[in-house]
């Protein structure tokens, strides 16, 4: 749904869900992201530190050089890093905004951050992650991983080790080079979300600072920055106010210097709503075929398997992946369509664009067939934006029923708001939920009132056949697939 961001905003969420899409996305995440988790920003972790040098930490805007002062009064950082394992140790559940980019098909994570809530998050996602704390992890790769986390200034786990001090910031291009390379190649390669840094955070200019892209190869990477209000602030005075948003702005045209184009928000609580947007359009290319048939009514059965076919190999045509459970009677259909259309033009389409995920026919894990295809179901409509639903019917006791598990599907899909689109004309459960959605339009299409006339229209028994193929991708396409 559009109109509810700025073009600004906008223009970024277009941008980056084709990115996503292309293998081409990745994130940068600050203090910032962990902070509404429980744990501490910097200012927070230094502020005894500054104490016991005497200083006050809200009057300090160099706080890695507050770090070095520790340091080099007590002559080790053995302070410091018993500070992060007393901060960082406590277990923490992830955010909205962790748990969103990591259910995201993004491959690529940097984080300054000490805590563990990225990795955590996407192992809670099914994601196998290579965690790269030093340089001797770069030189080996987990098997099977599809996520890289590279934590630049190292973890909680080896606080001695931790990037935490001025000397240590300064050399940092020395002692890991090998990271300072790989993030200057990914920054060539990939578009960069910078997400959790504030204006005052002092990681963010270190970094850039020592990173070396050339000009001709900068691609244009994006930054939340929370906007400063035009309100006073506290007891500052109208002066002070414009001294403060006036030195936004010169940090905003600074980020320009390395290719980051800063996206000001009123405030953070904004950043999972954006999230989710993207979130949801990205889905809104993946579509959910849900149905089985014993018989097909109405339909000639070749025509009906004829009309999969073509409308499977078509959204794979239209750049859509199509996600199957091989429904009894329908999923070789779909199957076959698919792969028929990527065959034709290897160069264009991808096997990717095929997921299948036959339902498992075992009790296996202690857990009855019943829980497990709830749970496979889960997973698998969780993968999509948009789910169809076509014929759906079973043979129980001797006699054709509507099909169960198909009901069971589309209130999976309602439940996780992916966009139900029964094609009715079809009969047997997709007629049934369609009916179930037109007796109940409040519920069924707040969302998208005009998709109330379009699932009417696929419901109708006299419906062009000819035509509903060509219907249903445009209904897609203005759902924002």
């Amino acid at each position: 749904m559009t109109g509810k961001f700025s073009a600004e905003i906008e223009a970024f969420i277009r941008t980056y869900v084709k990115d996503i899409e292309n293998g081409g996305a990745a994130v940068f995440a600050g203090a910032g992201l962990s902070k509404s988790c429980g744990f501490v920003n910097w200012s927070e972790l230094l502020s005894e530190i500054a104490e016991e040098l005497g200083l006050k930490v809200e009057l300090e805007h160099d706080l890695i050089s507050v770090a070095q002062y520790h340091v080099n009064q007590k002559n080790s950082s053995n302070g410091l890093a018993r500070k992060i394992l007393e901060e960082f140790s406590e277990q923490a559940e992830p955010s909205e905004a962790h748990d969103i980019i990591s259910r995201l098909p993004i491959r690529t994570y940097w984080t300054t951050n000490y805590d563990t809530l990225i990795e955590d998050s996407l192992k809670q996602n099914y994601r196998v992650a290579d965690i790269k704390r030093k340089t001797d992890d770069l030189v080996t790769s987990r098997p099977k991983r599809d996520a890289v986390v590279y934590k630049m200034h190292g973890d909680v786990s080896s606080p001695g080790a931790a990037i935490l001090y001025k000397s240590q910031y300064e050399k940092y291009h020395k002692s890991h080079e090998a990271f300072v390379t790989t993030l200057s190649g990914d920054l060539i390669s990939k578009t960069f979300l910078f997400i959790g840094f504030s204006f005052t955070d002092p990681n963010l200019d270190y970094v850039l600072s020592r990173l070396h892209v050339p000009d001709d190869y900068r691609r244009t990477h994006y930054c939340f920055l929370r906007k400063e209000p035009a309100e006073l602030q506290g007891k500052e005075d109208e002066e002070s106010a414009k001294y403060r948003r006036r030195r936004q702005e010169h940090h905003v045209r600074d980020l320009l210097r390395f290719g980051i184009q800063a996206l000001l928000i009123d405030d953070y609580n904004e950043i999972p709503v954006i999230l989710k947007e993207i979130e949801s359009r990205f889905l809104k290319k993946t579509i959910f075929i849900s149905g089985s048939a014993e018989e097909y009514g109405a339909w000639d059965k070749q025509d009906a398997l004829n009309f999969v076919h073509s409308l499977s190999a078509s959204l794979v045509k239209g750049g859509y992946r199509v996600v199957n459970g091989f429904g009894w009677g329908i999923g070789s259909a779909v199957i076959n369509g698919a792969l028929d259309a990527i065959y034709s033009k290897p160069e264009k389409y991808s096997e990717d664009q095929l997921i299948m995920r036959p339902f498992p026919q075992v009790a296996s894990n202690g857990k009855d067939l019943p829980d497990l295809w709830h749970e496979y179901r889960h997973r698998m409509i969780g993968l999509s934006g948009i789910a169809l639903f076509i014929f759906g019917n079973k043979v129980k006791d001797g006699s054709v029923v509507n099909a169960d598990g198909v009901h069971k599907e589309f209130e999976i899909a309602q439940e996780k708001g992916v966009v139900a689109l029964p094609i009715g004309t079809s009969g047997y459960m997709a007629k049934a939920l369609a009916d179930e959605m037109l007796a109940d339009p409040v519920n069924h299409f707040c969302d998208y009132p005009w998709l109330e006339a379009e699932v009417a229209q696929l419901a109708d028994p006299a419906a062009n056949r000819a035509k509903i193929e060509r219907q249903i991708l445009s209904i897609i396409k203005k759902l924002g697939g």
